[in-house]
């Protein structure tokens, strides 16, 4: 068994005994199930910890491997896999080295167009290069393309060294007033790569907590999704991760053109895959989301971090 699949299994074995010896509140079991359900989530074979490379692509030809002639070097796979191609207009392209063993979308093909993650449709995966347990796909950030490496068999991944959390607290679980925006307004939104996106922001999150007033802007990652947040408060860079928390919220029973009520519950406060891995592209917490305010709730630093 390996070492992420045996923190899973006692992280998940663990709640059970706790839940058997002190029979927590249906809400705590809420928590503890979500908390699971996290982990296992990030320590999935294509999880997050499983990301070993985020390599910029250049305007047309790069030959891509791990031997040191390539221009892209890869920490996984054949010596030479093959030639990346970005065209001027933007499109991607790949023709596969004779004997590389990779396959495109499981395919066993020489050559391939790329689709990257913000051209797929329907919902659709972004096309995928395997080679043996490692994996790239293309992204595009700002009008920039680069590939995002996979791992399965990553340090991070292998050495991951579990979550740590505040206590969960009940209070911490806010009803919020919604106040829809009409028109929807911009919000400026950078990245850890220097990027500054404009997104759409539909209403606001109004709550009260030590007498005091306080608003969150959120987004949505697809039209109807839910609320999306990402924000910062007092432990950013003390307790907590100092870029930003995420935290997703259900729509307003109303839906967000109309006012209502937002659930915030902090306790699902989490880091942010760049907490993790230096080869993620997060977005950071807008001035606008950076909360007077100590948010002692959800997930802290985390300690196998080294950036």
């Amino acid at each position: 068994m390996s070492r992420v699949a045996a923190f899973v299994l006692a992280l998940i074995s663990g709640v059970a005994i706790v839940s058997a010896a002190e029979t927590p509140s249906p809400y705590v079991h809420e928590i503890e199930q979500w908390r699971a359900a996290r982990v296992a989530r990030l320590t999935a074979p294509d999880g997050w910890l499983s990301l070993i490379g985020l390599e910029w692509l250049h305007e047309g030809a790069n030959r891509v491997g791990s031997a040191a002639d390539n221009d892209i070097v890869l920490k996984a796979g054949p010596a030479h896999l093959g030639t990346v191609t970005l065209a001027a207009n933007g499109a991607t392209s790949i023709a596969l080295a004779k004997g590389s063993g990779a396959s495109v979308d499981g395919k066993p093909v020489d050559a391939a167009v790329l689709v990257d993650d913000m051209h797929v449709q329907d919902g659709a995966a972004p096309t995928t290069v395997r080679f043996g347990h490692a994996n790239f796909y293309v992204i595009e950030r700002d009008g920039r393309k680069a590939l995002r490496v996979k791992d399965a068999d990553a340090e991070a991944r292998r050495d991951f060294a579990g979550i740590d959390y505040f206590p969960i607290d009940p209070s911490w679980r806010v009803e919020a007033d919604w106040v829809p925006f009409d028109p929807p307004q911009d919000l400026q939104m950078g990245s850890v790569i220097g990027t500054i996106d404009t997104v759409k922001v539909p209403g606001k999150a109004v709550f009260r907590r030590d007498g005091h007033v306080f608003e969150l802007l959120p987004y949505q990652e697809e039209p109807g999704g839910e609320l999306f947040f990402v924000l910062a408060d007092r432990t950013s860079g003390k307790e907590t991760y100092g870029a930003a928390r995420f935290l997703y919220a259900a729509l307003p029973a109303g839906g967000v053109d109309k006012p209502g009520r937002v659930v915030l519950d902090f306790n699902k406060a989490y880091n942010p895959p760049c907490a993790f891995t230096p080869f993620a592209t997060c977005p950071l917490a807008p001035p606008e989301n950076r909360l007077d305010l100590a948010v002692t709730a959800g997930e802290k630093k985390y300690r196998g971090g080294q950036h």
